[in-house]
């Protein structure tokens, strides 16, 4: 049987997509497929939106997993947040409100990247034993300074990183003024459209012209593209935490990790620093052909990744 035809598998409506409020008056809109298989929590990061899993829904389910890929809270259907945390102990207790207690499960496989990534290491950290494994990619590790040091790793960024963080800085020193510039959906949508073309975080030709605009669509939404700006200024210090994050030690859960090394925002020892902060770890390994985007790009890998690390819990 062929595939989708390059429409249908961007068809926002694609998926059963549910909403419910998961605490504090936060709705969540969730892509939710393969119910009684095991759960799997799939985590997008920024700038993304549960559309990034569209590749992997599918044979996920086929695997065996029940997919839960959420919008994270101020990110595309789901619901702004009324008291303004975008932080990450308020997504990781946002996602424990939908897979525990409205969907009902005790654990979860987890799976993300970039923001993703570091809301799964805190959901593990802050609910001991609910996250039973997880596979993360290019995301954000814990602050472990004195580890990484031990290990001979310089916990700061490299000069490289720092000069591709420069919308790190902007979103998380002047939101409101970066917003301000961004007046109309098209400057919004172009904006976005960047991270997935000539700031190389993508492997060079991964995304058409169709993809990025079906990826970046969601962003034209002003008051959701302000949102997401919360998670950089609440990592800055420049917007009040709903409570400490969980990230501050290693995570004990049970990790793999890949590295997708055409990623030009990521810190290039990426996966020298997991082996410190994981030490229950497969790999790191390091997948070609792949940058930041590593679930859209090469789905293939991070979808027999999940099925081969979880086979005996799919059963």
């Amino acid at each position: 049987m062929s595939g989708p035809t390059p429409s249908a598998a961007l068809d926002p409506a694609r998926f059963e997509v549910r909403r419910a409020v998961v605490r504090d008056d936060v709705e969540l809109a969730f892509a939710h497929a393969g119910r009684g298989g095991f759960p799997l929590l799939l985590v997008h990061g920024w700038p993304e939106t549960m559309r990034i899993w569209w590749r992997n829904i599918d044979p996920l389910v086929r695997a065996g997993f029940e997919v839960i890929a959420p919008d994270l809270r101020g990110f595309g259907e789901s619901s702004l947040a009324a008291d303004g945390c975008y932080d990450l102990a308020a997504h990781a207790r946002d996602l424990h409100a939908l897979v525990h207690d409205v969907l009902g499960h005790a654990r979860c496989a987890a799976s993300g990247g970039d923001l993703g990534g570091g809301v799964i290491i805190d959901l593990g950290l802050r609910f001991p034993g609910f996250v039973a494994r997880q596979v993360l990619f290019n995301c954000i590790l814990p602050i472990i300074p004195e580890a990484y040091v031990a290990a001979g790793i310089d916990p700061a960024p490299s000069r490289e990183v720092r000069q591709a963080a420069d919308y790190f800085l902007r979103q998380g020193r002047d939101a409101d003024g970066l917003a301000a510039e961004l007046d109309t959906p098209e400057r919004r949508r172009r904006y976005i459209s960047e991270f997935y073309g000539h700031r190389f975080w993508a492997a060079p030709g991964t995304f058409t012209a169709e993809e990025v605009a079906f990826m970046a669509e969601p962003f034209e939404d002003a008051e959701r593209l302000r949102a997401s700006f919360g998670n950089y200024e609440s990592g800055l210090g420049t917007r009040p935490l709903s409570e400490a994050p969980r990230f501050f030690e290693p995570s004990p859960v049970a990790t793999v990790a890949l590295y997708g090394d055409e990623d030009h925002v990521m810190f290039r020892d990426f996966p020298e620093r997991c082996e410190v902060a994981f030490p229950d770890l497969v790999g790191p390994f390091v997948v070609p052909r792949a940058g930041h985007f590593l679930q859209w790009e090469r789905a293939a890998v991070l979808n027999g990744t999940l099925s081969g690390f979880c086979r005996d819990l799919v059963g």
